[in-house]
């Protein structure tokens, strides 16, 4: 938004323009883009980084600063963006020369965090230039690449709040650093051969086995040879592994504990990816983008199938620093590029903590020197209808999310699993990397890090903070430590919150809310919701019908356990006479005479209305999942494997009782769903009807409520064909439908979604 102040004056007349800009500005070129501007213009005055963003004073003719205010907002940096210009005309004060000044750290820091960018063009270039001095350095960067979130350690971004402080750069690079036409002027990470970071590699006995790249291509033959070597990328280790290689591929599989979940590759260049994958142009535009996620894309050749088992997608990514170009340059093959970690523990940032947490995976440690200020996992996204989602928001992303009111200091704490954090600073929700799942003392560790980093770089002091309203959470349990100010907020209303937030919704509206569970307002497990919202709260409108999780959590790990609690919800006892059901054959005897007493006396056995567990249900009625082996795997392996292209739905029930929501009930489906089971109906056939039901049910329900806008958000809304056949559906009979894109649909926009409802109530109150 631009916001214009003071009279205009005459034409000829000199004038002063004093110009504040907010938004992503810092670290992304935009003060030498502003000076070239400037001097194109013959303006003069100066610009500087501040803890609110970019500041400037220019001086000029009324016609040159109109000009030079339109080309700021039209041609500014491609990775830049700009929230909030506030332009006012005073008295000039003479100045000689246009100049970039030293920053001013004072004031309330409220700049965007500039995201760790791609190495662009010119960069790669020079890399592979034997003319160039930064010929084959690893850690080449400019002002439109390079870390930057992952090596901050304060605001405003300059050198010395980074972990660059720790590299006096040489005279050339000084030199560079100090040219306003030069492309690293003011690249706060610039360096060098002579006087940057560089690398070594380790050998399990911590001794160094060579440096410099002598490193990287001795770590480059381990690889050809079969060996699995860590390496230390922009914010952690990664694990890597000839993709070819099917032996190394399964030893690495054995030692992250990792038996069938899908590993990200890197493929060297756009040209090999297509001779694997189908890439449509909005795909490559996205592996090629600054941010440079892994893309998941559909396989055209049936190749690696120990990388990415019972799975069409691979999800591939581009080098996207210096020294992945350069492992890539050497080996011109795709290579397994995975998480530093185990399990479900965080990536590790530093060569000590590698070696012991990895050395039972890796053979060698390719290591450098600069210290990892931030731990930032690879983002993971998709194209759905069209447009980007981004499904883990980590490398690449710290954009934030404009918010209805300039609150106070709010912290929101999350949700357990693929946990994220948030704060609200001035108007802006800014959302944390990916955490992950709170279930290990590390990850909470991480937690507890990206809590007092914001705080750090923010200088904040929460006056609030916001958590799920389940008690067990370890993010609940966290909040309630701080001693300040609690909001719990419902999880699925937070999910509904974080859609209308990032889509900049306002009330009223329907929220389709499904995915695996959350704390409902009846103590029960939700997740197959329907939410009308209002002003500061929100009704359930209409839920699926629930049925018992025999085993609670045991019934998240293993679908037999959804599909038997669904199965004895239609049948009762009858249930366990299905003798040719793949769930019933997948119990023993004896667990299935445990299990029915569990069923009829109620024991361990909570209600839900789950779309993720009838999901889990379905997969393992069609012997596809029985027992997950990582979460979401029983629903990614229905959507996969159904037939497109296929209008048929089965029967889908509305039950509405007075003064109750109203149900959808799944009864007639699954009566359906088993009686082609028994006539040997094709499987794809049966899961294209199936998804087809969810999304009538869509139909009726908000035809029902006569709502115009529809949010779509959680987990279940990953799914491509669902999400994708929903929103056509929707368009089609004359609903407005909203989804993410920037924003997880996931868990990971919890925060956001906590962050909004203590929004909502504070511009409620305000408003009185």
């Amino acid at each position: 938004m631009t916001k214009f102040s003071g009279p205009k004056p005459d034409e000829k007349e000199k004038i002063r323009a004093s110009i504040s800009i907010k938004g992503k500005v810092q670290g992304v070129g935009f003060r030498p883009f502003v000076y070239r501007l400037a001097k194109s213009l013959g303006l003069r005055g100066r610009v500087n980084n501040s803890s609110q963003g970019v500041y400037i004073e220019a001086e000029g003719t009324h016609f040159q600063l109109e000009e030079f205010l339109r080309r700021l907002e039209k041609e500014k940096p491609s990775c830049s963006s700009i929230s909030d210009l506030e332009s006012s005309f005073l008295a000039p004060l003479g100045y000689l020369d246009f100049q970039i000044n030293k920053t001013e750290d004072e004031g309330k820091k409220t700049t965007l965090i500039p995201p760790d960018m791609a190495i662009c063009r010119d960069c790669l270039s020079e890399i592979f230039d034997s003319q160039d001095r930064r010929y084959q350095y690893p850690f080449t960067n400019c002002t439109y690449c390079g870390p930057r979130f992952s090596i901050i350690t304060g605001l405003p971004y300059d050198r010395a709040n980074t972990s660059m402080q720790d590299f006096e750069m040489c005279k050339n690079c000084r030199e560079e650093y100090n040219t306003p036409e030069n492309r690293r002027f003011h690249a706060q990470p610039n360096a060098c051969h002579d006087c940057g970071p560089y690398l070594e590699l380790w050998n399990l006995e911590r001794e160094v086995v060579c440096t410099h790249h002598k490193a990287l291509l001795y770590a480059v033959e381990a690889i050809r040879a079969g060996a699995i070597v860590a390496v230390k990328g922009l914010g952690g280790f990664h694990l890597m592994v000839d993709a070819q290689n099917k032996k190394a591929v399964q030893t690495l599989r054995k030692g992250k504990l990792r038996k069938s979940k899908p590993l990200a590759l890197m493929y060297p260049n756009i040209e090999k990816i297509a001779h694997h994958c189908e890439v449509s142009e909005l795909e490559k535009k996205l592996l090629l983008s600054p941010a440079a996620p892994i893309v998941l894309l559909l396989r055209k050749q049936n190749i690696y199938n120990w990388v990415s088992p019972q799975n069409p997608y691979f999800g591939i990514m581009l080098p996207y620093t210096p020294l992945h170009a350069l492992i890539m340059s050497e080996l011109q093959s795709p290579l397994v590029v995975t998480s530093g970690n185990i399990a479900e523990e965080p990536i590790c940032t530093n060569e000590n903590q590698a070696l012991e947490k990895l050395a039972g995976l890796a053979q060698f440690f390719l290591v450098h020197n600069r210290r990892i200020s931030h731990r930032v996992d690879d983002s993971i996204a998709r194209i759905i209808r069209n447009r980007e989602m981004v499904i883990r928001r980590a490398r690449g992303y710290t954009q934030p999310v404009s918010l209805p009111i300039n609150s106070p200091p709010i912290l929101a704490v999350g949700s357990h699993l693929k946990n994220t954090v948030a704060i609200a600073v001035s108007g802006n929700a800014f959302v944390s990397q990916h955490i992950g799942n709170l279930e290990t003392a590390e990850t909470h560790e991480s937690f507890s890090e990206a809590i007092a980093g914001f705080k750090k770089l923010y200088d904040l002091s929460p006056e609030q903070v916001v958590c799920d309203t389940h008690p067990d959470y370890q993010s609940t349990r966290f909040a309630k430590s701080l001693g300040l100010p609690l909001l719990p907020v419902q999880h699925h209303y937070a999910h509904i919150l974080s859609c209308m937030a990032e889509n900049r919704l306002s009330d009223p509206l329907l929220g389709i809310s499904w995915d695996g569970s959350g704390y409902g307002m009846d103590k029960t497990i939700w997740g197959g919701e329907f939410l009308k919202i209002t002003k500061t709260t929100f009704e359930r409108v209409a839920h699926f019908r629930t049925f018992s999780l025999p085993g609670n959590e045991k019934a998240v790990q293993e679908p037999r356990r959804a599909a038997l609690g669904l199965l004895f919800e239609i049948y009762q006892e009858k249930a366990f006479h299905f003798q040719n059901l793949a769930p019933l054959q997948a119990f023993s005897q004896q667990e299935k005479t445990i299990l029915q007493t569990m069923l009829e006396k109620k024991l361990n056995t909570p209600r839900t209305s789950s779309v993720g567990r009838i999901f889990d249900a379905l997969a393992s009625l069609l012997n596809l999942c029985q027992i997950s082996e990582f979460e979401g795997q029983a629903a990614t392996l229905l959507e996969f494997s159904l037939e497109k292209d296929i209008e048929e739905a089965y029967p889908i029930a509305l039950i509405q009782s007075l003064n109750q929501p109203l149900v959808v009930d799944w009864q007639l489906m699954f009566e359906k769903i088993i009686e082609d089971i028994c006539h040997r109906v094709a499987v794809p056939l049966i899961v294209a009807k199936f998804h087809n039901s969810l999304v009538e049910a869509i139909i009726q329900v908000t035809k029902w409520t006569k709502e115009n806008t529809i949010a779509l958000s959680g987990g279940c809304f990953q799914n491509k064909y669902l999400t994708e056949y929903a929103v056509r559906r929707l368009e089609e009979e004359g609903f407005s439908p909203y989804w993410h894109q920037y924003i997880p649909p996931n868990d990971e926009g919890i925060s956001l979604g906590q962050i909004f409802a203590a929004c909502r109530l504070q511009n409620m109150e305000g408003s009185k």
